[in-house]
């Protein structure tokens, strides 16, 4: 990826890691849509294949999931 193309990954979360299904450089936050570059890929929801750009958005979405 040195030429500077952002490839798009896709990803199958699990509990406490993630593996490709198709190699990228990032991933669309699930709420935001904001890039984020795998990296510092940090927050995410296992059971609703979700990925959150930060602990904010990651604390948002759960209290909508959870009605709270």
């Amino acid at each position: 990826m040195s030429d500077g193309k952002k490839i798009l990954a896709e990803i199958v979360l699990d509990h406490g890691s993630f593996h490709f299904t198709k190699n990228g450089d990032h991933i669309l936050c699930s709420v935001t849509k904001e890039i984020i570059p795998i990296e510092e890929l940090k927050y995410w929801n296992v059971d609703n294949q979700e990925v959150y750009a930060s602990p904010k958005i990651a604390l948002q979405r759960y209290k909508v999931l959870n009605e709270i």
